[in-house]
């Protein structure tokens, strides 16, 4: 019943059928409150200058769109780097040092899962996580970090930053503002950034499947389990006609969930993303496949505007 209540909020997001169509225009009223209320605050914030270049890796619609990927390959590249990020679905608040220069200081209960995947990813970095980014990018710069990457930072208006924004391969058919659409904000926001990378375009994802960190083939009998935005989104690199499990983003798994799901397939392997993995270590599933998900940027791509401000703010 939850799968397919979160399969039919996606598909009304981002491709609506006609009955969805009927209830996305009568919601329209509250995303004209929604983008009134953005417009203001975007036109009534003032940026802070914090004397250190801030990369903000965002999108404007509603769930994974490849920033985790694309912000591990992008900070690699870069010595005291910290990454910022609030930490969706952690069961903490306020401000936390997830790792310190690589060293892992806290557990996932603490970071969420997206934090703790780029803490295990990063392996020189700083990532932090708090609900207030200006906090937080105060922190890193006491902490002695030269570059700072926001994660999905685009509407922090009061923070000076370089602005990239990722457009999904497959742009939502519905173009209205959260609750009537998928856009967080409006599309034509798309002009405000510095740099725009577009899905299949610009960069694509790859995808292998590895178990105990070795490139393997899947079995006959797998299950998909998942607690990501989109899910429907990974079937695409996986056999058809598998098994699934969705829950909604973020979502922490609990033993009993876990020993439910392993009783009733019980002959079949499991196969997962690398951000849900960080929450299903510590349950010690013995027959695991991981999606080991990475990014290719277009030969073509020229990021010169971004190590130009990098460089020049440093």
């Amino acid at each position: 019943m939850k799968q397919r209540v979160i399969l039919w909020i996606e598909d009304y997001l981002f491709f609506p059928n006609p009955f969805q169509r009927i209830v996305s225009f009568l919601l329209l009223p509250f995303s004209f409150i929604y983008i009134l209320v953005v417009l203001i605050k975007r036109a009534t914030s003032s940026k802070i200058d914090f004397g250190i270049p801030i990369i903000s890796i965002g999108n404007l619609t509603i769930g994974g769109s490849g920033k985790t990927p694309i912000t591990i390959l992008l900070a690699k590249n870069y010595d005291d780097v910290c990454i910022v990020l609030r930490g969706y679905g952690r069961a903490s608040k306020g401000l936390f040092i997830v790792s310190l220069k690589g060293v892992i200081k806290e557990d996932i209960n603490i970071s969420g899962d997206e934090a703790m995947l780029l803490a295990k990813s990063l392996k020189n970095a700083t990532v932090i996580v708090s609900e207030d980014r200006v906090k937080a990018i105060y922190k890193a710069k006491d902490l002695g970090c030269k570059v700072v990457f926001l994660d999905d930072g685009f509407s922090k208006y009061n923070i000076k930053k370089f602005d990239i924004l990722l457009k999904p391969k497959d742009e939502p058919t519905n173009n209205f503002c959260i609750p009537s659409g998928a856009y967080r904000e409006p599309k034509s926001f798309y002009n405000k950034a510095n740099i725009v990378l577009k899905e299949g375009l610009d960069f694509k994802r790859v995808v292998e499947i590895k178990k105990d960190e070795k490139k393997v083939e899947l079995p006959q009998n797998i299950l998909l389990l998942t607690a990501i935005s989109k899910p429907k989104r990974l079937l695409e690199f996986l056999p058809k006609n598998i098994e699934t499990i969705f829950f909604e983003d973020h979502h922490t798994f609990t033993k009993f969930e876990i020993d439910t799901i392993l009783e009733k397939y019980r002959d079949f392997a499991i196969v997962t993303t690398q951000k849900d993995f960080v929450k299903l270590e510590k349950f010690d599933l013995n027959n695991i496949y991981i999606m080991d998900l990475s990014i290719k940027l277009d030969k073509k791509l020229n990021l010169e505007e971004m190590y130009l401000y990098i460089a020049t703010n440093s």
